[in-house]
């Protein structure tokens, strides 16, 4: 048998706990003073041997764990139990925390006495902060999911590796329709059209996901019902930590109502492009068409002023088919002002049957031509409106053009004038073609007319009606279109507020055409590149009394100025190289003491033309075709 020699055993054992150094084991005495202290106590707790001996094991407590009676307490079980063990927060002799794991063993002698405790004491503070760490990521991932799964405006979803639902949150279900155990497992190229999943695009998606991190894009998607939403879609990789692709997150978001919106806007801002395009047009179209009016008109003048009288009858026809093509040029002009808002209204008090009349007076060589019977009823007092006299006439004269166009020769039409809840009511009826009802909501828009025979006998564009309904407007009226059907004829209503306010008297009456010698002759200087306009129109003023110096170009006119030295320059606006704003500014600097005055002649009568052409320095704007009486006043201001 083998003896120990206890003292050499006691000597070990206290080796062996003096090295420990993952573990404070020190003793204390019956009242918790510390007795012992080794190496681990003095690594985990910061205290030296001499430090810490002899003071009570509560310093190494929280205040509030002290104040409690904790330390009493744990005594207190320690000895009655035999151990006591617990987990919590300890303090360093520097003020920092640690959790600690600490097993607190009654002492006995061999009497049983208590002669003190044994401390053990585990520094947890890493496994702590790892546990508190993993149980923070899985309430995290718990509010994730719950968010995820909450979430009414997103489609987010999972898909594994080979892009099959894996998830499905309460936004996919209503956006796409599904529910969860009808997606999941099936291929998510069930969302897209069958011809675009027919392209490979899905798998398309999911590869460049997994090559570059993430793919994103916007198309049409399928709901469950069938029906399509217009979608932004992110797809993300999703890889676990050793990078190994684990599946896809998939966040659909239902963008229908702002594609809609956008190609709303899109629409409106190529139909605003087509308008200002079609304004353009039309201006450009009105220019063009009336620069070669112009020498017509001037021609037709020339050969009334020479008094030639073997071609009267000729004359009658250009003149008459002169005006037509006038009017059909005003009218295009007169379309695109209002369009871009240009119209300027120059009302005045005026009584309305006199406006009817005068329409009726415009109109009445087509009635006598088309054999028709007329019939006006007007009232016996005056109905007093506050109106532009020219655009109104216009309403009434086209609606009673149209009223003898549309009907077959020796038909009636009947002007009603009339008072109704203070408002002048106009109709215009006939027994003619009438309107046809698929027609009829329509009747008012721009370019639309009725069926025509192939020779186009009616003629015209079809802004006849779009002009009167705007005018009417204009004016805080209304006009209404009715008719019982084909070959029935029809009427039109047209309503003017009636103003309270007498209507102001004018002395009315065209004044008689007069080419007599002018009595105050000036030197003229006339440029356009319209060679028949030109030369016709210098015939004209010659042969009133004028010196003329007629020029095509621009550059030779800034050439001949300088020796004519002109007192009045006529310049068309729209010549070849320099623009008549320029030459006539240049015409000025050249003749600064004469100052010769400067008069604008063009295809354009937009008020935007003339407020330019004031700007530019011109004394008067006159339109293509030009009017003589016009031309000469202008002269002999």
């Amino acid at each position: 048998m083998t003896h120990v020699d206890i003292g050499s055993s006691d000597r070990l054992f206290r080796l062996l706990v003096d090295s420990v150094r993952d573990y404070a084991i020190f003793m204390l005495d019956p009242r918790g003073n510390v007795a012992t202290w080794n190496i681990g106590a003095h690594r985990i707790k910061g205290y030296t041997a001499d430090e810490i001996l002899g003071q009570h094991f509560s310093k190494f407590y929280p205040e509030d764990d002290v104040r409690a009676g904790k330390c009493e307490y744990e005594l207190e079980v320690a000895e009655r139990e035999g151990r006591f063990e617990d987990e919590g927060w300890r303090i360093r002799k520097d003020g920092s925390r640690f959790w600690a794991n600490v097993v607190i063993t009654a002492v006995h002698d061999e009497t049983g006495a208590l002669v003190g405790f044994a401390k053990v004491t585990r520094d947890l503070t890493a496994r702590k902060h790892a546990e508190r760490e993993r149980i923070d990521r899985l309430a995290a991932e718990e509010r994730f999911r719950l968010i995820v799964e909450s979430v009414r405006d997103y489609a987010i979803f999972m898909l594994d590796p080979t892009g099959h639902v894996a998830t499905w949150n309460v936004g996919a279900k209503r956006i796409k329709g599904y529910d969860a155990d009808e997606i999941i497992g099936q291929h998510f190229s069930k969302f897209y059209p069958p011809e675009v999943a027919a392209t490979g695009l899905c798998e398309l998606e999911l590869e460049v996901a997994a090559r570059e991190g993430r793919f994103e894009d916007e198309g049409w998607r399928v709901r469950k019902d069938g029906s399509t939403f217009w979608a932004n879609v992110v797809i993300t990789a999703v890889r676990d930590p050793e990078g190994k692709l684990i599946g896809y997150s998939k966040v659909t978001r239902d963008l229908t109502e702002r594609k809609r919106a956008e190609d709303e806007r899109a629409a409106r801002l190529a139909a605003e492009q087509a308008n200002r395009t079609k304004d353009e047009f039309l201006a450009m179209l009105g220019h063009e068409l009336r620069n070669p009016l112009a020498p017509i008109v001037t021609a037709l003048q020339l050969m009334r002023l020479r008094g030639d009288t073997n071609t009267a009858k000729e004359q009658e026809v250009i003149e008459r088919q002169v005006r037509h093509m006038s009017r059909l040029v005003d009218d295009l002009l007169d379309v695109s002002r209002i369009a871009r808002g240009k119209i300027e209204l120059r009302k005045e008090h005026l009584d309305i049957r006199g406006i009817v009349a005068k329409a009726i007076e415009i109109v009445s060589p087509l009635l006598n031509e088309r054999r028709h019977k007329l019939e006006v009823d007007l009232p016996e007092r005056e109905l007093v409106v506050d109106a532009d006299p020219d655009r109104l006439t216009q309403v009434f004269t086209n609606l009673v053009t149209n009223a003898a166009k549309y009907t077959e020769p020796g038909g009636i039409v009947r002007v009603t004038v009339g008072e109704e809840n203070g408002w002048a009511s106009v109709d215009v009826r006939d027994n003619g073609t009438g309107i046809d009802p698929s027609l009829l909501p329509h009747v008012f828009d721009m370019f639309v007319q009725g069926l025509q025979p192939a020779d186009r006998a009616v003629g015209g564009l079809g802004l006849g009606l779009t002009l009167v309904r705007q005018f009417v407007e204009l004016h805080g009226g209304s006009v209404a279109a009715h008719s019982p059907g084909k070959n029935l004829g029809s009427t039109f209503t047209v309503r003017i507020p009636i103003t309270e306010v007498r209507r102001q008297q004018t002395s009315g009456g065209m004044r008689p055409l007069s080419y007599e010698l002018t009595k105050h002759a000036h030197r003229v200087m006339l440029v356009d590149d319209n060679e028949d306009a030109r030369t016709l129109l210098a015939e004209i003023l010659e042969s009133v009394g004028h010196e003329v110096c007629s020029v095509g170009d621009p550059h030779e006119a800034l050439q001949r100025a300088l020796t004519f030295k002109p007192d009045v320059a006529i310049l068309d606006i729209g010549l070849p190289g320099m623009d008549g704003y320029e030459l006539g500014e240049r015409i000025r600097a050249l003749m600064p003491d004469a100052k010769p005055r400067l008069i604008a002649l063009t295809g354009y009568g937009q008020s935007n033309h003339r407020q330019r052409s004031i700007a530019a320095g011109f004394d008067d704007h006159l339109v293509k075709p030009v009017d003589l009486r016009s031309l000469l006043g202008s002269l002999a201001k």
